[in-house]
This record gives structure tokens, C-alpha cells and sequence, in this order.
């Protein structure tokens, strides 16, 4: 149980209704910042601003998957309102204070070296991370039936990188009968890629291996599909970028080129924030416990 524990959850989309509903299970004090216009009142849960806090009695924050901006602006969904995470805020809150975020950012990770507090990075878990690849795949492929005249099945399809979301992105069109290449630079995940029954290259040679392409799914979260590759991709192509903003394609010169692409972010809140939200709710109920009871004990 987290009672008398003051946790603020700052902006965010759907999914952050899940990890409300959550904590306010277990007991939790919540102070709701950037849920104005959310057309919902939970028990146990209060819609604030951030000057209606008072942060010496702040035992936890959470951000939304996407932390904050470089400027420290923190998304909301539910609200017009700017909310700003500032070092000033953060400074007044207790030592024991500690960030949950999606992913982080320069802005983040500069404000706890700055403050002193923990930051933890829900995204850079491997539990997080394969629960999420669930309904990033499905959210995947409904974009691209979406957004294809052709079927998977018999298409030639390049799936870069083969971390934990690119390998579940692999497997399922491979599974529906696609002729799947993974491209990295990773040896081992070239030999994972053989041992999926896929085609694996390295990275170094994709300007050839996308000579046959029609759709390529990017995880890798820097610039691999550039202007050389671009320019030796059929122009048919459907390029859908799932890694972390600002992605790995050079879009401007896909438009040049008649080559459709586009970057989804925040995939699963689209397609399944009800699932998706569960995900970072029982992740971070396990988080925070933890955290807590370590406090309690020292």
C-alpha cells in the first residue's frame, strides 16, 4: 500500500488514467497536474496546478511517457494549460523525491544532476519494454494495412534494429508470411535474426538491401534511412518509423522522393492506452513500493 504517500502526476495522455486508477487502489495522495478538462473526478485524487502544491510534501513525481521537453514543458493531453517542471520546484521537494519518466531527456537528466533527486526511466527496462512491444506491434500493423495497397503477406519488409520492439516487430510479419531482412549493426542480433528465420544484414549495407524494399519499419532511434539510402529505395515504399522522436529517417528528402513516411510516437497510448496504461501502472506501483520500503527501512 503507498498511504500518506503524496505522488504528483503531471500531464500525460490516457494512459495516465490507468496509473491513476492504480495508485488510488493503493492508497496513494495524488495531486493531478494538467487534468483539467479531463471530464472525470477520481476518490482519493485531486486536480491541481502546480502552485496549489506544496513540494517540501512530495514523496514521488511521475511524467508522462515522453518526460519533458528541452524547455521543461511537460505534455498534457487534458489541458490547455502550460506545465513546467522547473529546478526551483524540484529544489523544495524532499531528498528522497524521486522522477518517473517515460524516457528521459537533456532537460531532465541536467535538472536531477542539478537538484540531486532520482530519475527513473521506465522506458529503459526490459519489462516495460517488451509488454509495450505488444501493442506497438498490433498499433504497427493496423498502420501499415492502413497505409499499403498491398498485403503482408509475400511483401518484402526491412525491420531495422532488433532490440526488444524490433524483434517482436519482426516476428509477427514474419509470422504473416512476410520476406522479412533485420538490419543492425549488432552481430548478435544478426544471428538472432538467422535463428528467427529471417534474413539478417549489417547496417553498413543497406543502401543494397533496400533496393527491393516495400515497407521498412525503424526502431532505431538515429538517422539510418538518409538521403543515400532514401535515394535507392522504390519510391512505392512505406516507411513507418517507431523510434523515439525525432526518429531515423531523413523525412524531408522521403517527401522529395514520393516516398511515404511516417513517425508515430507513442504508438501503444494511440492504439491501447487501456492496456498500455496498465503496463506503466503495474510497473510503477512495483516502483514505488520498492522505493518506499527501503526508505522506511533506512
Amino acid at each position: 500500500m503507498l498511504t500518506n504517500r503524496h505522488i504528483v502526476i503531471m500531464g500525460g495522455d490516457a494512459r495516465q488514467i490507468e496509473v491513476i486508477n492504480k495508485l488510488i487502489a493503493l492508497d496513494a495522495h495524488l495531486s493531478l497536474v494538467g487534468f483539467d478538462q479531463l471530464d472525470r473526478n477520481f476518490n482519493g485524487a485531486s486536480k491541481v496546478t502546480m502552485d496549489e502544491i506544496n513540494p517540501g510534501t512530495v514523496d514521488s513525481i511521475i511524467l508522462p511517457v515522453s518526460g519533458t521537453s528541452q524547455e521543461g514543458i511537460v505534455e498534457t493531453t487534458f489541458s490547455n494549460e502550460k506545465v513546467k517542471l522547473t529546478k526551483e520546484w524540484v529544489t523544495k521537494t524532499p531528498e528522497h523525491c524521486v522522477i518517473y519518466s517515460g524516457i528521459t531527456t537533456r532537460y531532465l537528466n541536467q535538472l536531477v544532476a542539478e537538484t540531486g533527486r532520482g530519475l527513473v526511466k521506465l522506458f529503459a527496462r526490459d519489462d516495460v519494454a517488451i509488454y509495450n512491444s505488444i501493442p506497438t506491434v498490433e498499433g504497427t500493423l493496423m498502420m501499415v494495412i492502413q497505409n499499403t495497397d498491398i498485403t503482408i503477406h509475400d511483401a518484402n519488409v526491412i525491420v531495422l534494429g532488433l532490440g526488444r520492439t524490433g524483434m517482436s516487430v519482426a516476428r509477427a510479419f514474419h509470422a504473416l508470411g512476410a520476406h522479412v531482412k533485420v538490419g543492425s549493426r549488432n552481430p548478435a542480433q544478426i544471428a538472432r535474426a538467422i535463428e528467427m528465420g529471417v534474413k539478417g544484414f549489417y547496417l553498413k549495407d543497406l543502401e543494397k538491401e533496400v533496393e527491393d524494399n516495400e515497407i521498412c519499419i525503424n526502431t532505431i532511434p538515429a538517422l539510418v534511412l538518409t538521403s543515400q539510402v532514401l535515394s535507392r529505395m522504390p519510391a512505392s515504399s512505406f516507411i513507418m518509423d517507431i523510434a523515439s522522436l525525432p526518429g531515423g529517417t531523413d523525412f524531408r528528402f522521403a517527401k522529395k522522393r514520393g516516398i511515404k513516411a511516417i513517425i508515430t510516437p507513442g504508438l501503444p497510448g494511440m492504439v491501447a492506452p487501456k492496456t498500455a496504461g496498465r503496463i506503466i501502472a503495474n510497473v510503477l506501483a512495483e516502483l514505488l513500493h520498492d522505493n518506499f520500503s527501503k526508505e522506511d527501512k533506512s
